[in-house]
């Protein structure tokens, strides 16, 4: 089944300029966040005597804590102001940034992990449905494209200080600076969020706010047939993809005995891959489409994937992490554009459930890429992966409208 089309909108007054912008560095920072412990699992293992595969708990339960916790912000955003909560999540968010960095203890950083991940889920997805909100469908994945350059910047970021804050044996400091990102960030969004026209801070307020209203909300979700089927997509890309990109780092460390620093740097073309689609967003959707920008994609993941896996020496990932990249935000950005109107009347909710989907796949590809690791190495990792993602974005490709967005 296909997603309805979006229907017609009349031009929406003037937001101030920044509004986006700010969303995007509220969105770096969080990109620092999440990825930031993928180059210290090694680090971690050493200095807390733990698995290379245990290590990587302080992933899984961010991801776990993140994608939970979106069942509880969507509605939130709905009812208070999706722009407001972005703002007092982005002053929760350094707390727990600077909790990371003062973790005496493994399982205390997990704890803290996991409260990271839980008020790192109020920016991301509601600054997405915020501009669902305010920006019509027919203009809309570009502008989502460019939003996202600020998290596609702080996953790069977070990777490269977290390799070289590794290779220095002081895994604490970029937790500390990111804390300072953070408090920056909110201030600046609480700021602009006084100036908003009125159509860019909906609530209903006159909704009383419960447990039974929140369940409603996603159970209206959950019974489109569309809305199941992005889903159960993002759910098998985030454990595909993410399953394999945790250990990319790793894999390169330990096989071709990089320093992390520069595993780190590596991965960074991740990034670099993401904002390349970003800058050519416009002229790929209308190009391809939806079902070829899904396809290719995918594709190009899979390709990536594999030459990373079984590359002879080093340097073959420096095309695998940049192509990796540009076909993730291919894939991605293309379910997340569906994903803002499978549900319009409900935008917050469904995007939160498309996020926590998307993490809770993260977590559970992650934790599986974990047994996997010790059972047959980080190669098989990044295979696996690949094959997932072949299979998922040629089924996607058939599924979504023959449209550019």
């Amino acid at each position: 089944m296909t997603p309805p089309e979006a229907a017609i909108t009349e031009p929406l007054p003037t937001i101030p300029t920044a509004a986006v912008p700010l969303l995007s560095l509220a969105a770096f920072a969080s990109g620092i966040s999440l990825r930031v412990c993928d180059p210290q699992l090694p680090l971690f293992a050493r200095e807390f005597g733990v698995s290379l595969g245990n290590a990587s708990l302080v992933i899984t339960f961010f991801s776990v804590a993140y994608g939970l916790s979106q069942l509880f912000f969507g509605p939130v955003g709905d009812r208070y102001g999706k722009y407001f909560i972005v703002a007092c999540g982005s002053a929760a968010c350094a707390v727990t940034a600077t909790l990371c960095a003062l973790a005496p203890s493994f399982p205390m950083l997990l704890l803290a992990r996991l409260m990271a991940g839980a008020t790192a889920a109020s920016i991301i997805p509601l600054a997405m449905a915020w501009i669902g909100d305010v920006v019509p469908y027919q203009r809309r994945q570009p502008v989502l494209a460019r939003f996202l350059i600020g998290q596609i910047l702080g996953l790069a970021t977070g990777v490269l200080v977290g390799g070289a804050a590794a290779d220095r044996m002081n895994w604490r400091m970029p937790f500390f600076g990111v804390a300072v990102v953070f408090i920056v960030v909110a201030l600046s969004l609480l700021w602009l969020n006084r100036r908003l026209p009125a159509h860019a801070r909906i609530s209903r307020r006159e909704q009383a706010f419960s447990l039974k209203r929140m369940a409603s909300e996603f159970g209206q979700v959950l019974a489109l047939p569309w809305a199941r089927t992005l889903l159960l997509a993002v759910f098998l890309e985030g454990a595909f993809l993410y399953g394999a990109f945790a250990f990319i780092a790793s894999h390169m460390h330990v096989r071709f005995d990089l320093s992390l620093t520069a595993a780190g740097g590596l991965v960074m073309l991740f990034g670099l891959g993401g904002f390349l689609f970003a800058m050519l967003s416009a002229t790929l959707v209308r190009r391809l489409g939806e079902r070829g920008l899904a396809l290719w994609g995918g594709l190009f993941i899979t390709a990536a994937l594999t030459v990373i896996g079984v590359a002879p020496a080093w340097w073959w990932g420096v095309p695998g992490c940049l192509f990796a990249g540009v076909g993730f935000y291919m894939l991605h950005n293309t379910l997340q554009t569906n994903a803002t109107q499978m549900a319009p009347e409900r935008r917050g909710a469904a995007v939160s459930a498309f996020a926590c989907c998307f993490f809770l796949g993260q977590s559970a590809g992650v934790g599986a890429a974990g047994l996997l690791v010790g059972a047959m190495g980080t190669a098989a990792v990044m295979l696996s992966g690949a094959v997932g993602i072949l299979i998922l974005s040629v089924r996607m490709s058939r599924r979504l409208p023959a449209r550019s967005a």
